[in-house]
């Protein structure tokens, strides 16, 4: 069995940073104080550490309840901002994935810095939702690496044929690369998201494209 752990921001998908709408307006209702999200690079970033850091920016020290009462504000106001700008599936994902979707012997799981609210807003908008049965996701202001143990042990419970070496994670940024590396899997990168594909391998990915292969091509990599 093949497992491949996808990422959605960069990798899956671009909103064209929709979710800033959403993310400034979240703020408003919760601090009563104006932001603007793009003063801020969050490419690999958790939801939970991207509200880290911008009540950090704005001098507020945020308990847990302020950081889940922030996140849980800005996934209920996603979807209605993910339309305001056009966004797009990334190069040869969707082709990918309808290409795999039928093999028993593959499967895609999410992995992912987005809540589950937010990945599920954004992957119905782009109608991706039905590829993936399930994943991890942020739930907090850990490392990434957290999210990627939960994302391998709901993996494990569900098939116990997965190999060592048939784990994948692809992602866009070096976030993705070192959560990976945490749960011994390889890194397919592609430089379709906020970072160059010299600065994703200076990282050493498994492999990386300046974007995903076409579906055959990809199919013959994972085998």
């Amino acid at each position: 069995m093949t497992v491949l752990f996808w990422d959605i921001d960069g990798t899956l998908l671009t909103t064209a940073r929709a979710g800033v709408f959403a993310w400034d307006d979240a703020v408003r209702e919760v601090t009563g104080r104006d932001f603007e999200l793009a003063q801020i690079r969050i490419a690999g970033l958790t939801d939970y550490q991207i509200a880290v850091k911008t009540f950090e920016s704005m001098g507020i020290e945020a308990d847990e309840a302020l950081l889940h009462r922030m996140v849980d504000r800005y996934g209920e106001l996603l979807p209605a901002s993910l339309p305001r700008r056009t966004g797009r599936v990334l190069p040869n994902v969707r082709e990918i994935l309808e290409h795999l979707r039928d093999r028993s012997d593959v499967r895609s799981y999410l992995l992912t810095g987005n809540t589950r609210a937010g990945a599920q807003a954004k992957l119905t908008h782009y109608d991706l939702l039905h590829f993936f049965p399930d994943g991890a996701f942020a739930e907090d202001a850990g490392e990434r690496s957290a999210i990627a143990a939960r994302a391998l042990e709901l993996v494990r419970r569900a098939h116990a044929d997965v190999a060592d070496d048939k784990v994948f994670v692809i992602g866009d940024t070096p976030h993705d690369i070192h959560c990976a590396n945490a749960i011994g899997a390889r890194t397919i990168a592609v430089a379709t998201g906020g970072y160059r594909i010299d600065e994703l391998r200076a990282h050493d990915p498994w492999r990386v494209f300046e974007e995903l292969p076409p579906p055959c091509d990809f199919a013959r990599l994972v085998a």
